[in-house]
């Protein structure tokens, strides 16, 4: 995923932006990200993504919440990519399948254990992926005519939020619950 926020999002945010425009919108959605899981921690959420069913008590709210930051963020940028005829590479379809398919198992299995229904877990998960889906067709209609700072601010907000979220919550659970080497 790292790789593909680099190449793809930042790449691309300098490219159409510029450095100021690339790295106000990378400070910008670090921050975003990090304030909200902070929020979401401090209110009773901070096992929100684990898969041990320690979700008890209904924190499905912040996982949603956690799950539509990062979707929304990502399904915008790749909207944006698709702007004048752009494609959407498959390392960064890869990337954005493989972090969001364990994260999404692994809180429905949590949640599972916590005793939420499966039609409450399937319906969650069902409405963020038509949100983030919207949020793709959102980048590729109304920004079609964005200037190159915005398009470039947004991308690398996007940027900005995902590598916090892969440094606050995936890389130390990755350590934690797997073998040492996996978070070096």
């Amino acid at each position: 995923m790292i790789p593909s926020v680099a190449f793809e999002l930042m790449d691309e945010a300098y490219k159409s932006g510029g450095f100021d425009a690339a790295a106000i919108g990378l400070l910008a959605g670090a921050v975003a990200f990090f304030v909200a899981d902070w929020l979401m921690n401090n209110g009773g959420g901070g096992n929100r993504k684990r898969s041990g069913g320690q979700q008890e008590g209904g924190f499905a709210t912040t996982i949603t919440i956690g799950a539509l930051m990062d979707g929304i963020s990502e399904s915008v940028a790749i909207g944006i990519s698709l702007l004048g005829g752009g494609s959407v590479s498959a390392a960064m379809v890869a990337a954005v399948f493989l972090s969001n398919v364990p994260e999404g198992l692994s809180a429905a299995s949590g949640m599972k254990k916590a005793g939420h229904s499966t039609l409450r877990i399937l319906a969650l998960w069902g409405a963020v992926t038509v949100t983030s889906a919207f949020a793709a067709l959102v980048g590729y209609v109304f920004l079609a005519r964005a200037s190159g700072n915005v398009v470039a601010a947004i991308q690398a907000f996007a940027a900005g939020a995902i590598l916090t979220m892969l440094a606050s919550t995936m890389m130390p659970e990755a350590y934690e619950e797997g073998v040492r080497w996996s978070a070096s």
